[in-house]
């Protein structure tokens, strides 16, 4: 959500900054603009829509290419309309103090009536206009740009990471952050601020990554660190470990597609190190000071939103049934507002791929505040939540650009998975040879899933049938109860078509009666226990002339007699088989929505890591 880059040193800034841009295109945005330093004050170009839509802008009308200062925006939009106006960088009057921000100020409303009865004229409908007007004030007042932006900030509430450039001081840009991520890439006599690493790694691999209520100034020649209350702030870099080529297509089509295909390699990384060839015991070297903690725990509540909180559901049946353990599966953005039942001692996991979702953060700091151990399952290292957390796992699936998450969901329950495995075997719940048995079959996961993918055209060709379909129905039991789930969310977001996913069980006690010829339904039926309801579901579809795509295990034959359409995987356990169920359901998703003519890798009004509220 939202992108920022900035860049101070020798060489030219523009191209740098263009080219940060298109790499965070990814996050979804509907607007963008670029500030640089040039002789005559601050040039400025902002345009609504696509970055390619800027370059033109600034092909063809005249901008100083040359500046070696600035910084870039992309902003999807929360206060106000995606326009020109609106665009980032935004500014006052006179240029002096120009602002790129991502985030919301939530006391916007107030400090604008105090601005506007100082005079201050706002030209834009954004809540960013206030924070400009708001350091031009304390500019006034002080004569010093350092010590405007971080009065200024000490006046703000909400989320922000922002980028600053004042008129008076062209060769210096301060970044400050709260609650939205921002990295310092750190070269020779060369400075890169962005809200992602992505647009860093092709200059640099030294990094910074700035902590909540921070604030850096950075001139060509160095930095420094400072809190927005002024205590100075030592920090060591940090090395920035994923290559470039992991963010490139590689001849894909799309991200997403891309994405897809890489499971097998992105699981076994998520494995790698974490089973013991001799005994098949898991090691999870994040929880290992904490296990007897979790081994004990009276309850557990997981958090995350959207795709981590299916994968929640499903660490939910996995921990519940192998070691035992109460579990409560919680969306992050409700948790912190029905005032919680919190104890001391609790265990939280909050799960989040990026590891900045505000409302997964948020709900990570009330249950802290409560009492409760907080442990975390995240993707991207160094993230917020991967500091803010007691302990927990890197999923290590590398970097996911399309929006829809595909890898990272099944690197999520890969994680669960062993961390359900790990406590199980520190409670002796589950004999050894037991545990050898899945995690042998864990590691031959990814295999199975290369099987998955090698039946694509077959996928594509069912999803030719339903082109036009603009209604569908999921179902599924048990541990593929929250796979039905996420195959109508994969659908909903990138083909725009309407789906639900509901507990087979619970599709006579009311969506029967959408059934018709022109309902589609997929049933997830692996031949586990709740086959033969399963069945008794599909009947009852075929008998209402309902259309069934079936997903079921490789020598199931049977099930093809209530099918129109039948995808095969292999067989597996029932604790691992949402991992393989779902990919089928993802490449379902994808290629209806290529069909469709849909931007797969940037759905309309989504962005891919949710950095407000």
């Amino acid at each position: 959500m939202c992108g920022i880059v900035a860049y101070i040193g020798k060489k030219q800034a523009l191209p740098i900054i263009i080219n940060g841009l298109k790499k965070l295109e990814y996050r979804g945005y509907d607007s963008a603009g670029v500030a640089v330093v040039s002789e005559s004050g601050i040039a400025i170009r902002k345009k609504a829509g696509k970055v390619a839509d800027l370059e033109r802008l600034l092909a063809v009308n005249g901008f100083d290419k040359t500046s070696t200062v600035g910084f870039g925006h992309t902003r999807w939009a929360t206060h106000g309309e995606p326009n020109d106006l609106n665009a980032h960088p935004i500014y006052d009057d006179d240029q002096e103090i120009i602002v790129i921000h991502n985030g919301i100020i939530e006391n916007y409303n107030s400090l604008k009536i105090r601005l506007e009865r100082e005079g201050y004229i706002f030209r834009t409908e954004t809540d960013t206009e206030c924070l400009v007007h708001l350091i031009r004030s304390h500019f006034k007042n002080t004569d010093n740009f350092e010590t405007s932006v971080r009065l200024a900030l000490n006046e703000v509430e909400g989320a922000y990471g922002i980028c600053v450039l004042c008129k008076s001081e062209p060769g210096k840009i301060i970044a400050a952050r709260n609650g939205s991520p921002l990295v310092l890439g750190v070269g020779e006599k060369e400075f890169i601020l962005a809200s992602d690493a992505t647009a860093i790694i092709p200059h640099t691999r030294q990094v910074v990554y700035l902590l909540d209520g921070e604030m850096v100034t950075v001139t060509c020649d160095n930095f420094s660190i400072k809190t927005i209350g002024d205590e100075k702030i030592e920090r060591a870099l940090e090395e920035i470990t994923f290559d470039l080529e992991q963010i490139e297509k590689g001849g894909y089509e799309h991200f997403m597609h891309k994405e897809i295909c890489e499971q097998p390699e992105s699981i076994m990384n998520t494995l790698r190190g974490r089973i013991r060839k001799d005994n098949g015991l898991v090691k999870l070297g994040g929880l290992t000071n904490v296990v007897d903690k979790l081994a004990f725990a009276k309850r557990i509540i997981i958090t995350a939103c959207g795709t981590a909180w299916h994968a929640g559901l499903v660490g939910e049946y996995m921990i519940e049934q192998m070691c035992r353990i109460p579990v409560e599966v919680e969306y992050a953005s409700e948790f912190r507002y029905r005032d919680p039942i919190v104890y001391p001692g609790d265990s939280m996991f909050v799960i989040s791929q990026s590891g900045e979702t505000a409302d997964t953060r948020a709900a990570l700091k009330e249950a802290k505040k409560r009492g409760a151990d907080v442990y975390g399952i995240v993707n991207v290292v160094g993230s917020t939540i991967a500091r803010e957390t007691d302990a927990g796992i890197y999923t290590h699936a590398g970097p996911e650009i399309g929006v829809a998450s595909t890898k990272a969901f099944t690197s999520q329950l890969t994680g669960l998975a062993l961390i359900s495995l790990l406590i199980a075997q520190h409670k002796s719940l589950m004999p050894p040879n037991e545990i050898k048995k899945i995690t042998d079959e864990l590691l031959r996961i990814p295999d199975k899933i290369k099987m998955i993918l090698d039946q694509s055209d077959k996928i594509k060709e069912i999803a030719k049938v339903f082109k036009f379909c603009q209604h569908m129905l999921y179902l599924g039991r048990g541990y593929n109860f929250p796979v039905a789930l996420e195959g109508a969310l994969k659908l909903k977001e990138i083909s725009y078509i309407h789906a639900e996913g509901y507990p087979a069980a619970e599709m006579k006690h009311g969506p029967i009666a959408l059934i018709d010829a022109n309902m589609p339904v997929i049933v997830i039926a692996p031949k586990d226990s709740t086959y033969d309801k399963i069945i008794s579901n599909i009947r009852e579809v075929k008998a209402r002339k309902g259309v069934v795509i079936s997903i079921s295990d490789e020598h199931n034959t049977d099930i093809d007699e209530y099918s129109d359409y039948s995808i095969k995987i292999p067989s597996t356990c029932k604790f691992l088989s949402p991992i393989l169920t779902t990919i089928p359901l993802q490449l379902f998703a994808y290629n209806l929505a290529v069909l469709r003519g849909c931007n797969v890798d940037q759905p309309r009004n989504l962005a891919k890591s949710v950095t407000v509220e």
